[in-house]
């Protein structure tokens, strides 16, 4: 593993989130109910920035646009949206099979860090 810090602990109280750019990732840093969490803040599959998603209380982060939900421990696809039907004939060839990147998290020296590799 190779840890990159990322922002000091204490910038991140429980239930905030930021956005940070670790080289050329922009990630989501999530305390969920004292729970440290970073993704993607890119959907996989609308490309559109996951800040504003909810989070819910079985640890699925679900994507403001088009409301699927993804596992925060795996970025599994925890619960699939259908598209409406127009978007979905433009959208079609969007595989819900795409998971949203997750990496690996810790607390070390009073510093938030994260593993990109």
């Amino acid at each position: 593993m190779s840890w990159t810090k990322v922002i000091a602990a204490d910038a991140l109280g429980t239930d905030s989130r930021q956005v940070v750019k670790v080289g050329n990732q922009n990630l989501l840093l999530l305390n969920h109910q004292g729970q440290l969490y970073a993704v993607s803040n890119t959907c996989p599959h609308l490309k559109l920035p996951m800040k504003k998603a909810k989070i819910t209380d079985e640890c699925a982060i679900v994507c403001p646009f088009h409301r699927s939900a993804f596992d925060l421990k795996t970025g599994a696809v925890k619960e699939w949206t259908p598209w409406p039907p127009l978007v979905g004939q433009a959208l079609g060839m969007i595989s819900q099979e795409k998971t949203l990147p997750v990496f690996p998290i810790k607390v070390e020296d009073g510093s938030i860090w994260v593993d990109l590799e």
